[in-house]
């Protein structure tokens, strides 16, 4: 056969691929829905393990390397558990048509809530001068609006944040309220004011971003702010997902996340910094990379296009934000030092401990 023969015959190849892909997104849709009436989970992690072994002894079978098969059927079934969690939020969506206001809600993580409380049936308003989603009412001041809405969600930047909450608390806001931000600590006082006049206040935060399509394996944070019973139902929202929803103090919220965001946005954006600033060229860099370079420069690129306002607000904001950066700052002093004098042992010590640390993280 000719080159251009074999490329028909691999085009053809190709799109029986994708329709047995739409084929098996179709049979999962099914199984979605057995499931729910079956009153069972929508994740099972034994049956997945049955199908990726399967897979990964079939490929083997037709001279196919395993790992190839199992990164496909990973993909399918990530593909194929998105289908289905979406399906089970709308047909379990309790919001009956009941009114929902996002303050915000033109930005990234308000677009993705007025997108995840429409998704349950909510009657969604955005409040936003910047717009709203397509779709969705919107008028761009809220103040505009009542008071009397089933569920208020304020996702605008942190600064602006606490204002809104203690305007809301003096205006008697109804309903069960709650908040997105990345920090906690600028907001007390807002949060504070809202359950001081009896209002059903609550405090989230999503540990994931706004592409975010399936939450299996993502976390969402509850801080009680003085209502339990507000906690309560802000985790209802999310009872049809597979979110790991976790309850945490508010005042332990800032101290944590100053490691878990403060200090990794800070050490890519110090090693994409060190690259910029190199005089060496990205493309150069990429054609000698290594599996570790790899790896780092893909989350420092993720990095480098999320938000320098929303990202200097968790650095700057965070009360507890220095404590982490310093941290590191001595720590990369230590590395230097150590190379410095030639000090193998200290080296050695360092990685050691990483290793000792990093082998109880689960």
């Amino acid at each position: 056969m000719t080159l251009d023969e074999l490329r028909s015959r691999l085009g053809a190849i190709d799109r029986q691929i994708i329709d047995l892909v739409a084929e098996r997104q179709a049979v999962s849709r099914e199984i979605g829905a057995v499931k729910r009436s079956a009153g069972r989970a929508t994740r099972d992690f034994t049956r997945e393990k049955q199908v990726i072994d399967a897979a990964r002894d079939r490929a083997a079978q037709q001279g196919i390397p395993p790992g190839v098969a199992g990164e496909l059927m990973q993909l399918l079934i990530r593909s194929s558990l998105t289908t289905q969690e979406r399906a089970r939020v709308q047909a379990e969506g309790a919001g009956r048509g009941q009114r929902v206001l996002v303050v915000g809600g033109a930005g990234k993580m308000g677009r993705w809530f007025a997108e995840f409380l429409d998704s349950q049936g909510f009657d969604v308003t955005v409040a936003d001068p910047a717009g709203a989603p397509p779709g969705f009412r919107h008028v761009a001041d809220w103040h505009t609006l009542g008071n009397d809405f089933h569920i208020t969600v304020v996702a605008t930047p942190i600064g602006a944040t606490d204002r809104i909450l203690q305007e809301m608390a003096a205006r008697g806001q109804q309903g069960l309220v709650f908040d997105v931000g990345s920090i906690k600590t600028p907001l007390a006082g807002g949060l504070r004011a809202l359950a001081a006049r009896g209002c059903r206040v609550t405090s989230l935060h999503p540990m994931f971003g706004p592409d975010t399509q399936l939450l299996s394996g993502r976390h969402v944070l509850f801080m009680d702010a003085g209502s339990p019973q507000a906690v309560r139902e802000a985790r209802q929202l999310f009872a049809s997902t597979m979110a790991e929803q976790i309850e945490m103090p508010l005042d332990e919220h800032d101290r944590l996340i100053a490691y878990v965001l403060g200090l990794s946005h800070a050490v890519n954006i110090a090693f994409f910094t060190a690259l910029a600033e190199s005089g060496e060229t990205a493309p150069r860099l990429a054609r000698l990379s290594s599996t570790t370079f790899d790896a780092q420069l893909g989350v420092a690129a993720k990095v480098a296009q999320e938000s320098p306002q929303l990202y200097f607000e968790i650095q700057q904001l965070n009360p507890q934000g220095l404590y982490a950066l310093e941290e590191l700052q001595r720590a990369m002093q230590r590395l230097t030092d150590i190379v410095r004098r030639g000090d193998e042992a200290a080296f050695v010590h360092l990685m050691e401990q990483g290793r000792d640390y990093l082998a109880h993280r689960a």
